[in-house]
């Protein structure tokens, strides 16, 4: 393992996610909630995957990056990639889908075309109101 290397690469993912502290010598806990989240997304978004099971992408961390983190996730859907968006924030989802399913008690309760369904519509479908 090249430590050289990988510190350099650290550095510059860390700059690109604007992880602060920058200091990529600390421990991975050392740093806040929302800078774990960047530092997270930082590695998965960069290995530029086929598929992207990405879970509460936004969680915990500021509204600029949120901006960031967004823009990244639609940067790799309009590269072809696959992504498996899972977020409790509506409109996180209304604005970085195509298709949105809805899950309640378990089970797959409903599956709509972003562009053919409304924050309503999804509301009930949450709440267990399947159509």
């Amino acid at each position: 393992m090249n430590n050289k290397k990988l510190r350099s690469d650290a550095a510059k993912k860390m700059k690109k996610f604007d992880v602060r502290p920058s200091d990529n010598k600390l421990k991975a806990r050392s740093f806040s909630g929302g800078n774990q989240q960047k530092l997270v997304l930082a590695r998965e978004i960069e290995r530029n995957p086929d598929i992207l099971l990405i879970g509460q992408p936004t969680r915990g961390v500021d509204i600029g990056a949120i901006e960031f983190i967004h823009n990244e996730i639609i940067k790799l859907r309009d590269e072809g990639k696959a992504i498996v968006l899972v977020s409790v924030e509506l409109d996180e989802i209304l604005s970085l889908t195509d298709r949105v399913s809805v899950m309640f008690d378990g089970n797959l309760i409903g599956n709509k075309l972003t562009s053919e369904t409304n924050a309503m519509e999804l509301g009930l479908l949450m709440g267990g109101e399947a159509n």
